[in-house]
């Protein structure tokens, strides 16, 4: 008989103590076989199957710590993006193009092509200067825009460079063995180190640039190496951009009245003073995502989708997050839900015998989805209604997002953050502006440095850059258990010691997102009809992830879709939905509005503000400390 490897012997089936061996059968010469296999180790695990190594040395974690501590530092230099991912996503793609020789011989055939569409473009320039370009930039693509671009040389300049991102779109695309989303990191890298020399950033190669110099006699560059030196200054200081001082909480921005009726360590809760008579009876909870600050739906009295609620005849109640430190770093998810389940009962207490709108925004969303989905579990009926805005739920197709998002680029990040705590705002911003590199990077750069100005700043960009900081462990766990692992939409995500289904759900769901929007897809927002038997509406709104929410009514270019589809309807496919779904003109928030009004039970005098007596008894003015801390 072979022996054993301590491996195969340590994991081996062995009888607990007091039970038979499990034979599985009756008969003594089964029993006799499975024995036999047993002793052998047949039955056991193969190494590479098993959940950790049993030969683990002593020194583990001084090593790891070492591993952490390096990979920490190098992060402040790369702002949190793996470079062990995309050296290893580059590395596939480069031995697979080197055994594809078709494609090698497809992309000279695609540059031989180019070169001859330019070279015949260029002669046919020379006779006639309306020629039109043989290539132009994509829609979203508009830093060849300006009329000096149709001449001569700068013409040629421009069209030889999307030529060429062009051609490197096609070698990153289309490979034998390399998935798609290695081909969209190897493309979106691509795309970053073109944009660095694209002829837009450079004076001699931008004819815009050149003729302002030509005309000022260079002071445009000294006021941008004014402006440069200014934003640095601020940068390494820790202050907010030029700008955005014009725009406080309090004094700005996040002025619609109220009290702060509820504080804990990670939250304030505010309840907005009545601006009506009478009040329909359910309040509104709102719970923003803690990657921002709660005010971007209080900005400005014209634009706030707080006042509006609020003129509306609405109870609203919205959740101020505290910005966390490194003493948070341990931090959970679960944490959050306790913060959450405090404030649905805090709002009950206060508006006793009345069910809740619930409002979740982004991050606050998912967890607003998944705390209804539990509280549906566990019999509790608090909810009339549940409202998502551009929130998923589904994490398979997260969208641009997933480029950063991989199992080396978490595990860089832990790293990261397991030496300072938390997630900074820097490093966060960083990512975000990479998708947009074109227009929040490069068109600054030619804005402000290139051609000297000043970009006006506005509520938006100003909430945009007061962002806050994310807890080490939380973070850690949302990114793995609901972007990686999925496991909110696949029934694995646990609450209160139980998985929860978002199925369970019974109260009906306004759901919106936006087209444009590059953190969460509206298809991959979609999915939600697949997840939920109850009936869910679903608008689908043009603008972006923040702008497409704060798009108040009498506002120029805004139109919506909107269906409501019950739990039983035969679902359809986001394609066939916006194809059969009447495009309406305006902002979406009346159409809110009114289905807030129809999923409640009638009007009712305003309530106090919090309570007489503690523990929700009013500490102070609307916006509260938690939005001003930095």
């Amino acid at each position: 008989m072979p022996d054993q490897t301590p491996d195969t012997a340590r994991h081996a089936r062995q009888p607990r103590r007091h039970e038979a061996p499990e034979t599985g059968a009756t008969d003594p010469g089964a029993a006799l076989a499975e024995q036999a296999e047993l002793a052998c180790g047949l039955q056991a695990r193969p190494p590479e199957l098993a959940h950790r190594s049993p030969d683990l040395s002593q020194d583990r974690y001084s090593t790891k710590s070492l591993d952490r501590a390096t990979n920490a530092h190098l992060a402040r230099f790369t702002l949190g993006i793996s470079p062990y991912g995309l050296a290893s996503t580059m590395f596939t793609w480069w031995v697979h193009l080197l055994g594809s020789p078709g494609k090698q011989v497809q992309l000279v055939e695609k540059a031989a092509r180019k070169t001859t569409r330019l070279a015949i473009h260029m002669a046919e320039a020379v006779r006639d200067r309306d020629t039109p370009p043989c290539i132009t930039p994509l829609p979203h693509d508009h830093r060849f825009d300006h009329p000096s671009w149709k001449l001569w040389p700068y013409s040629l300049i421009y069209q030889n460079f999307l030529l060429t991102q062009q051609w490197w779109y096609t070698a990153a695309c289309d490979i034998d063995g390399v998935s798609p989303r290695q081909e969209q990191v190897v493309s979106f890298l691509s795309r970053q180190l073109l944009d660095i020399i694209s002829p837009s950033n450079f004076v001699a190669t931008n004819p815009e640039v050149a003729a302002a110099t030509l005309q000022q006699g260079g002071m445009n560059l000294v006021r941008g190496a004014r402006n440069f030196l200014e934003d640095w200054e601020r940068a390494v200081s820790g202050k907010l951009p030029v700008g955005t001082e014009d725009f406080l909480p309090g004094r700005d921005v996040a002025i619609t009245a109220g009290k702060v009726v509820f504080r804990n360590r990670l939250l304030e809760l505010i309840q907005y003073a009545p601006k009506t008579d009478k009040v329909w009876a359910e309040p509104i909870l709102i719970i923003p995502a803690w990657i921002m600050k709660f005010y971007i739906l209080d900005l400005s009295p014209r634009n706030s989708l707080v006042k509006y609620l609020v003129e509306q005849g609405f109870t609203v109640f919205i959740a101020s997050w505290r910005n966390p430190t490194a003493q948070d770093r341990d931090t959970s998810m679960t944490d959050y839900f306790a913060a959450l389940e405090a404030a649905i009962d805090a709002v009950s207490a206060i508006v006793p015998k009345r069910k809740i709108h619930g409002i979740g925004y982004c991050l606050g969303g998912t967890l607003m989805a998944a705390k209804a989905a539990q509280m549906a579990r566990d019999s509790d009926d608090r909810l009339a209604s549940l409202t998502l805005l551009a929130t998923q739920t589904d994490f398979e197709e997260p969208g641009e997002l997933q480029l950063f998002v991989s199992e080396s680029e978490v595990a860089f990040l832990e790293n990261m953050m397991w030496d300072q705590g938390f997630l900074d705002t820097k490093q966060m911003a960083g990512a975000f502006e990479l998708l947009r590199s074109t227009d929040l990077i490069w068109s600054r750069y030619i804005h402000d440095y290139l051609m000297g100005q000043r970009q006006g700043m506005f509520d938006l960009m100003a909430w945009n850059a007061d962002a806050t900081r994310m807890p080490y462990r939380m973070h850690s766990e949302y990114l793995r258990r609901f972007f990686l692992d999925n496991e909110l939409a696949e029934g694995r995500y646990v609450v209160g010691d139980k998985p929860v289904l978002l199925s369970d759900i019974v109260a009906p769901i306004f759901c919106v997102s936006t087209t444009s929007d590059h953190v969460a897809p509206w298809r991959s927002v979609y999915k939600l009809h697949l997840l939920t038997d109850a009936p869910v509406t679903f608008v689908l709104t043009n603008g972006g992830h923040n702008a497409g929410i704060v798009s108040e009514p009498g506002r120029d270019g805004r139109h919506f879709r909107l269906r409501m589809t019950q739990g039983h309807d035969r679902p359809l496919t986001p394609e066939e939905w916006q194809a059969s779904t009447d495009l309406q003109q305006g902002s979406w928030w009346p159409a809110m509005l009114a289905w807030l009004a129809g999923h409640s039970s009638g009007q009712s005098a305003p309530p106090e503000l919090g309570t007489r007596a503690a523990p929700y008894r009013a500490l102070g003015d609307a916006p509260g400390s938690y939005v001003l801390q930095r």
